[in-house]
């Protein structure tokens, strides 16, 4: 029986001499086969699409002080960035743990890391969220170093199917796990009102909480189901038409930004698996362990400092970073999602 002919798959096509949605950027998307491309992506200051560039990566490591034959846990892999530089620094002598809770990025990230040279041997993947590390170090621990880095990987934010990105149309889902919970889209479906606001302002410090949540409530009266991340947008930039013409770009701008983060923290349970993860962390480190933590936001670093500092009074830890640890200048200049990062430390006494 002859085998059938499979027809050619052409690659997609884009108008201009740019590709501009995600999909149509299929050499940054597939990194192994046109470095060329991407490097050239990342001299420019952008993050190539389906990449995540690594942030502090040298403040990192520099605190860390990483020695062969220790063990180490990176409580949230993402890309696997600073896993694979962590791994470098053991030489092929001790181990590291991963966990993640993004299926889809977590293999991905392992072939990635295993075709680098880095396997089960040296590298053991977990799809655990960083709250339950307690789990990981009954089986695992005690940790001589660790790493936390909070932010959202830069796959999930470019991809518009994830939804966590206002300027692409996307469905509203903006959930880290897609496997688990409830979707952004459905939870603006139920929440009323006065609780909509007070998770805006609590969330991300949105001054115009009360207004944006008042119109999304509207729009869920009158019958228009708010479960794309355009439509979101478009009822914030007319909420905001108040405001005056050169201010309001601006304006809708940050406020997008806030509403979209107050949203994903609010369907991930951020701040409560923070609070869960701080309050484990010593648990899990050995004498004399290091803890570096990145946040990328003022609620996530209030909660960190607040922990550090009553943990080191009461004399868990031995010593807490007393400033907080900001990325370059060369590096911000070089990757733009930079600037927001924050970075603190603890040593287990």
């Amino acid at each position: 029986m002859e085998q059938q002919e499979q027809k050619h798959q052409r690659r997609v096509r884009y108008k201009g001499t740019h590709p501009r949605s995600y999909k149509e950027k299929y050499k940054e998307l597939q990194p192994e086969k046109y470095a060329d491309t991407v490097a050239r992506v990342i001299q420019k200051g952008s993050t190539p699409a389906g990449m995540h560039i690594s942030i502090c990566v040298k403040e990192i490591l520099d605190f860390l002080q990483i020695q062969p034959g220790q063990k180490g846990l990176d409580a949230t892999l993402g890309y696997g960035g600073h896993t694979l530089e962590m791994l470098k620094c053991l030489d092929h002598q001790g181990h590291i743990y991963g966990l993640d809770i993004d299926t889809i990025e977590m293999e991905k990230t392992r072939q990635r890391l295993a075709a680098l040279g880095y396997g089960p041997e040296i590298l053991t993947i977990k799809h655990l969220n960083f709250a339950n590390i307690d789990q990981v170090a009954a089986e695992a621990g005690p940790f001589d170093f660790l790493l936390a880095d909070l932010g959202v990987s830069s796959m999930q934010i470019d991809n518009p199917d994830r939804g966590f990105s206002y300027k692409n149309e996307g469905p509203l889902d903006l959930r880290l796990n897609p496997e688990k919970g409830i979707t952004a889209a459905q939870r603006l479906r139920t929440i009323d009102q006065e609780e909509l606001a007070g998770m805006l302002y609590e969330n991300s410090d949105e001054p115009y909480a009360a207004e944006i949540a008042r119109a999304i409530v509207l729009q869920r009266k009158k019958g228009n189901p708010i479960d794309t991340t355009t439509k979101l947008r478009q009822i914030i930039e007319d909420t905001l038409s108040f405001i005056p013409a050169g201010e309001r770009k601006e304006a809708v701008k940050k406020s997008c930004q806030r509403v979209f983060q107050a949203l994903r923290i609010d369907v991930n349970n951020e701040f409560e698996v923070l609070y869960e993860f701080l309050d484990k962390l010593p648990g899990v480190l050995a004498k004399g362990g290091r803890a570096a933590i990145l946040t990328f936001h003022s609620g996530e670093d209030r909660l960190v400092k607040k922990s550090f500092k009553r943990l080191c009074n009461e004399g868990v830890y031995s010593e807490i970073s007393t400033e907080v640890i900001r990325p370059s200048a060369e590096e911000c200049a070089r990757n733009n999602r930079a600037r927001s990062t924050k970075m603190r430390w603890a040593i287990k006494a």
